[in-house]
């Protein structure tokens, strides 16, 4: 009976052991697979500079009015200087003005600034192009 009780002590450990590496193995995936989620990227017109996208599937209302969409830069070269560039944007339609809440080259590694300056696009196409497409998207 003793060694019965012995072995059971010894396998118990290895199998909690083996059950706890498999649940985080599988929250770690599904974690992964949820921020993998795909996008549905539109393209405003291109400009001597590049691209800009925005995430169709991203356009949040906010609760004073603006939208927060996600877009992203392709410059027309690359380098190590000039990378796709992740940005968060809020887009005020009336006011034809944005601000960019979180700025990155790589999506899961973002910090959002809620607190950003508004500002003019100023004549820049690619940011008018997207402002001009989100505020037409009905909800």
């Amino acid at each position: 009976m003793n060694k019965t009780k012995n072995t059971w002590l010894s396998i118990f450990p290895s199998n909690i052991l083996a059950l706890f590496v498999s649940i985080i193995f599988f929250f770690g995936i599904s974690i992964k697979e949820s921020d993998a989620l795909p996008h549905d990227w539109v393209a405003v017109p291109k400009t001597a500079y590049g691209e800009q996208l925005w995430d169709k599937k991203s356009i949040k209302r906010n609760k004073d009015g603006s939208v927060r969409v996600l877009s992203k830069f392709i410059p027309k070269t690359h380098s190590e200087i000039t990378q796709d560039i992740i940005y968060t944007m809020e887009i005020n339609c009336f006011e034809k003005a944005f601000r960019d809440v979180s700025v990155s080259t790589d999506e899961l590694n973002t910090r959002l600034n809620n607190f950003a300056d508004w500002r003019d696009p100023n004549g820049d196409q690619l940011i008018l192009g997207v402002i001009g497409q989100v505020c037409r998207v009905e909800d």
